[in-house]
């Protein structure tokens, strides 16, 4: 058994100190890995960096020596020795749904970042034994005695956070005989029976979908923030979603948000932690995990976690066609959709998936991938006469694949979609996974089957639809974040990163699209912009052809015919 210890000296630094304690050794070196990334986000974590003042001590409290081999890999000159115990502290000051955080308040750990594993003896049980106040509540989905927590390996430690705290709301529903327990962490009142009922339905309408569970229960782990934030972070019999402002998780955008992100990772303990792409069975902590099938494992997940809102009366349909127009609007508002395909950003996300990063350069897995989902479904759909969908995919995908422990290859999820669509549609996956690609004229074929009419809305923003750029506020200012190619504003020079300060010689106080607007019967406008702190005047000219940029795709249910009602009715089903 490997065993750790965890506590703090003082709290409001951040550190929290972990003895690492080890024994049958019977060899002359070992080797301790601290994981490079944790699954769920990927890229590089490079969790090292926040490690401090390795020790290592024989069972005589004697010090060993050691070798770093590289950034996160130790090497410990073991001979003779049975026992030994290993020191460290780590630096655990970042609160988002997949981090550590430890101040006077809680000791939140997601192991993957902090414990080291001996190299050759992941399959060993793994304990964790804390250190807190007697008047804690500790909440985390491992086997619990007292302040230990017991895995069966290391495997199941790294996919279980767990949070020690005095402040816990928490509060547990059924479905199918199954616990689901909801702890809230965090300044908040959350209303159980209503967070409850709507839980409920969705989870049930999750377990019909698949055809059964993954484990005999489930937490969600929620860290409630003082300002707005979204974030969660899957595993499979568990999640931790950090969400905000507190004073809103019940009502309105933020409430949606909580069921959103809660429905998704659900949906995640299916498709990722128990379906997973063969390059990630069994993962490897040491480096990437290159795959091109992110559109399968967030982009369904994605797709899933709106549309099963839906399903089961959770959402009605204005609310999740407002979710399914900002995917939409992603799409056409992404110039990287004709330079990286959905696949090869996928493969990409290792490098630069989770910022902005050069434009026009890659996609969204998320957004690519909830799509193609939705073109599947409709497609298969079409090809079935309504009797089958990619639902049938993916409850194949349990049976074959997640189940039996099997990792599914890029061919395996065309054969499947081939299978139960009847038709071959490798050229829709060529096309549309496999290529970059606008995605309207196949978007608007599938909207078409389901009788809902695609409407493209010129955007509010005077600076998005007619010059081709988008802004944000900064300070009493703006400032470019995007450019559309080939637009007035592409054209003129005008590009992200540049700070407008005047339109016309009006210099701005929080104001660019009023003056814009006012100056909308000029042929030209004047911007006065600092550009890598030169000063410029770029004159743009409004484009002749009356071309619009950055529409907003608005989304309506027809008057159906009763063809495309019954379309509609066999789609919205799952």
């Amino acid at each position: 058994m490997i065993k750790y210890l965890m506590y703090q000296k003082n709290p409001t630094s951040h550190y929290v100190y972990i003895d690492m304690f080890i024994d049958s050794i019977n060899q002359d070196t070992l080797q301790l890995q601290l994981p490079a990334w944790r699954p769920g986000r990927y890229e590089l974590g490079n969790f090292a960096k926040n490690v401090n003042g390795v020790d290592v001590f024989s069972e005589n409290n004697e010090a060993l020596p050691y070798t770093k081999l590289n950034k996160d890999l130790w090497q410990i000159n073991t001979k003779g020795q049975s026992k030994i115990k290993v020191t460290y502290s780590y630096y655990a000051a970042e609160l988002n749904a997949g981090a550590c955080y430890a101040d006077t308040t809680q000791l939140y750990i997601n192991p993957v970042h902090c414990c080291m594993y001996v190299v050759g003896r992941q399959n060993e049980e793994h304990q964790v034994e804390l250190t807190v106040p007697e008047n804690y509540k500790i909440v985390c989905s491992l086997k619990q005695t007292k302040n230990s927590l017991i895995a069966a390996n290391f495997e199941e430690l790294v996919d279980s956070p767990f949070v020690a705290s005095q402040k816990i709301q928490s509060d547990v529903y059924e479905v199918n005989g199954i616990n689901f327990y909801l702890h809230f962490i965090g300044e908040c009142k959350p209303d159980f029976e209503k967070i409850k009922k709507d839980f409920k339905a969705f989870t049930k309408k999750q377990i019909e979908f698949w055809k059964g569970f993954t484990t005999d229960e489930y937490h969600f782990i929620f860290q409630v923030l003082p300002f707005k934030f979204y974030h969660g972070v899957e595993h499979i019999k568990n999640t931790v979603i950090a969400i905000g402002p507190g004073y809103a998780i019940n009502s309105g955008k933020t409430y949606e948000d909580v069921l959103g992100v809660s429905c998704h990772e659900l949906f995640h303990s299916w498709n990722i932690k128990t379906i997973r792409p063969i390059e990630m069975l069994p993962y490897d902590y040491t480096k990437e995990n290159y795959a091109k099938t992110g559109y399968i494992y967030e982009g369904f997940t994605t797709y899933y976690g709106d549309k099963l809102l839906l399903n089961s009366n959770v959402f009605d349909l204005e609310q999740y066609f407002e979710t399914l127009q900002e995917r939409l609007t992603k799409h056409f508002h992404n110039y990287g959709r004709y330079n990286l395909s959905v696949a090869d950003s996928s493969w990409e996300t290792w490098l630069d998936g989770y910022v902005p990063g050069a434009p026009y350069r890659k996609t969204n897995i998320y957004d690519e991938g909830n799509l193609i989902a939705f073109m599947l479904d409709v497609k298969i759909l079409q090809a079935t006469q309504n009797k089958r969908s990619l639902r049938d995919v993916c409850v194949l995908l349990f049976e074959r694949f997640g189940k039996k422990g099997i990792g599914y290859s890029e061919n395996s999820i065309i054969d499947l979609v081939n299978e139960v669509s009847g038709i071959d549609l490798s050229d829709f996956f060529k096309n549309f996974v496999y290529s970059p690609q606008d995605f309207e004229i196949e978007l608007k074929g599938c909207f078409d089957y389901l009788g809902i009419e695609f409407v493209k809305q010129p955007s509010a923003a005077v600076c998005e639809h007619k010059y081709g750029f988008k802004v944000i506020d900064n300070g009493l200012n703006s400032k470019v974040t995007l450019v559309a190619p080939y637009s007035p504003s592409w054209k003129s020079g005008l590009f992200a990163g540049d700070e407008i300060l005047a339109v016309n010689g009006v210099v701005l106080k929080n104001n660019f699209n009023n003056w814009l607007n006012y100056f909308d019967d000029k042929d030209e406008i004047i911007l006065t912009v600092n550009s890598a702190e030169q000063i410029k005047a770029i004159t743009l000219q409004k484009d002749k052809k009356g071309n619009t940029y950055f529409f907003n795709p608005v989304l309506k249910l027809k008057n159906n015919e009763s063809s495309q009602k019954v379309n509609f009715d066999a789609w919205f089903a799952y």
